[in-house]
């Protein structure tokens, strides 16, 4: 079971300033967003960057991880998840569990639900808060092409999901996690 995490935001409602690289119990929030999937039982862990790279490659331990930039990442989530997918192949993985850098509410044992949902290569699950479809995703490797194909903007896979409801198996997890974004000024207070 890979993990995927996607940290290439530029944090564009944030005044520019990286979400990877926000303070997060004393470390960049992309290490704790790591650790998170690799606790939850994702091995290996492939992390996706963009807006400034060096400089989350420079303040972040990620020693241990498969790190790859997106050039494209200014095109949104889509891009990053085609990105992810694509370093991805060939890896052996039957599965991947995709998480957002900016959700530190979820940790591992949400992961770890998730984990447990897989089917093998055809599998589609994503955890659930209340019964609405959150993260993280999982997408089995026989679906990673067509999700890639349909991934654009920052949508990612919205739409994938969206035409495959009747397959996916949603994992609640709101009693575990937490599925809050730090998407603004407003949400810094949320970090720890």
């Amino acid at each position: 079971m890979a993990g995927l995490l996607l940290a290439a935001g530029g944090g564009r409602r944030l005044g520019g300033r990286p979400k990877a690289l926000l303070d997060h119990r004393g470390r960049p929030l992309v290490e704790h967003a790591a650790r998170v999937l690799r606790d939850g039982g994702c091995g290996p862990v492939h992390i996706v960057l963009g807006a400034a790279a060096e400089a989350v490659r420079d303040r972040a331990e990620l020693t241990g991880y498969h790190v790859s930039v997106n050039p494209n990442w200014a095109a949104g989530m889509g891009s990053s998840l085609r990105a992810g997918l694509a370093a991805l192949a060939g890896s052996g993985a039957d599965a991947v569990v995709v998480s957002l850098v900016d959700q530190p509410g979820i940790g591992a044992a949400a992961v770890a639900r998730v984990v447990a949902a897989s089917t093998g290569r055809g599998a589609l699950a994503a955890a659930a808060y209340g019964g609405e479809r959150g993260h993280p995703v999982l997408f089995g490797a026989d679906r990673w092409a067509d999700i890639a194909a349909s991934a654009e903007g920052d949508r990612g896979a919205r739409a994938y999901l969206r035409r495959h409801a009747d397959a996916l198996t949603l994992v609640e997890c709101g009693d575990v996690a937490e599925p809050y974004d730090i998407d603004t000024p407003d949400d810094l207070t949320r970090l720890e």
